[in-house]
């Protein structure tokens, strides 16, 4: 038998029926008309903000709409946080029917001509990737009368130690090599753009708090050194963001308070270019993974060599990532359970496989869970984040997941 995750502090303890903001997972499913279901509560979202803030008194909120880009999801996110970070251009139109373009920045390494315009069109902040990005806006925005928003993306030394995705230390396609980024400022500045300051993002899905709080005092001062190397302050200086959840059995959770209580000591000796600065925390998974279930009916329950095989109508075209194929080098078990029959005894080991016809479409390997039976609901944690959008939907024809955000 193989362990799973932990269940997410907001549904651990429950017994019997599995209650998502207040009612039965099952309710939310005749709600919505049919499985697979993904439904994310409002509230525990609201909570982890409300986290953030107690810790981060002097930081902004961002929220990387990547994570979760539902519009629902982003019409219940925009009064919380102080702007979104997008992506690419379908992700800024998105954005912008939630939050105003003010409030917006625009990161990634391919951005088209097309992409570059919108963003300037629209007045949101783009963080240029490369010396090359910067000379197609400038050109983009010289051609429309258009002044446009600059900040630019730092490929910084560091990188986030014990991250499940490092983005710094290393030759990279995110942002400008720390060494040119200050001529590379004073480019954006003599060409008349409005620079809005630096994106410094090392890593990410870090549980680490002393490495998170090493790697942003690392941020702080390159931030000092480069804006001092420019000649001028920064608007704004993202400092990334990295904070991970627990996904897997023996992860712990991230202690924030530690990590803020480090970051207000860093920030009390930061460089006196800096000391008008505003500077932000992007995050995406840390703010809404743990508030999403995804709900799926089995299906049929089958024996083959000695082994029970639960099979469910949804799968990897829905959760990718609990699948264990979004990147993870050892699969590992999410947290799965019986909706009907939370904190029962195990009774018996299964896997848990969706309608795919593939091998690879696993939800739960090897776990122990309460006896299901056909009709049974079965709830997979963590479904927040890089769920339905992070996954290949239409890979076998299978219809989409249904999506609700309540609470």
């Amino acid at each position: 038998m193989k362990p799973m995750g932990p269940v997410p502090v907001g549904f651990a303890g429950q017994q019997g029926t599995l209650t998502i903001a207040g009612k039965a997972a099952e309710a939310w499913v005749e709600a919505a008309g049919d499985t697979p279901l993904f439904v994310y509560d409002r509230g525990l979202i609201a909570g982890q903000v409300a986290r953030f803030r107690a810790a981060f008194a002097d930081v902004d909120l961002h929220y990387a709409i990547k994570a979760n880009p539902l519009p629902l999801l982003l019409d219940a996110m925009a009064p919380l946080v102080d702007g979104f970070d997008v992506a690419s251009k379908g992700e800024l139109a998105t954005a912008l029917a939630s939050k105003p373009a003010a409030r917006i920045s625009f990161a990634g390494p391919g951005k088209r001509d097309d992409e570059l315009a919108a963003a300037i069109e629209a007045g949101a902040t783009l963080n240029a990737e490369s010396e090359g990005e910067v000379a197609r806006a400038l050109a983009i925005g010289e051609r429309r009368g258009l002044t446009p928003r600059i900040a630019v993306r730092v490929n910084p030394e560091l990188e986030l130690r014990g991250s499940g995705m490092r983005m710094g230390g290393r030759p990279s396609p995110f942002g400008v090599d720390a060494v040119r980024a200050a001529a590379l400022v004073r480019v954006i500045r003599d060409a008349g753009a409005d620079w809005r300051g630096f994106h410094i993002y090392a890593g990410s899905q870090a549980l680490d708090a002393g490495a998170v709080a090493e790697a942003q005092a690392a941020t702080l001062a390159l931030a000092g050194r480069l804006a001092a190397e420019a000649g001028a302050m920064p608007p704004l200086v993202n400092l990334g963001g990295g904070f991970g959840v627990p996904y897997f059995a023996g992860d712990v959770p991230l202690d924030v308070e530690a990590v803020g209580e480090r970051l207000a000591e860093a920030m009390a000796g930061r460089a006196d270019v800096l000391r008008e600065t505003r500077f932000a925390i992007e995050l995406g998974r840390w703010l809404v993974a743990e508030a999403g279930v995804y709900l799926t009916r089995v299906v049929d329950v089958k024996q083959s060599g000695g082994e029970t095989f639960v099979v469910v109508d949804g799968g990897l075209n829905h959760q990718l990532a609990a699948s264990g194929n979004f990147g993870t080098v050892v699969r590992r078990n999410y947290p799965l359970a019986h909706a009907g029959a939370m904190g029962a005894d195990v009774i018996e080991e299964v896997s848990v496989v969706g309608p795919l016809c593939t091998p690879l479409d696993r939800l739960g390997d090897h776990v122990g869970l309460p006896r299901l039976s056909v009709g049974d609901l079965v709830a997979v944690f963590l479904a927040g984040a890089y769920g339905a959008s992070a996954s290949p939907a239409g890979f076998l024809g299978h219809p989409p997941a249904r999506e609700m955000v309540v609470g």
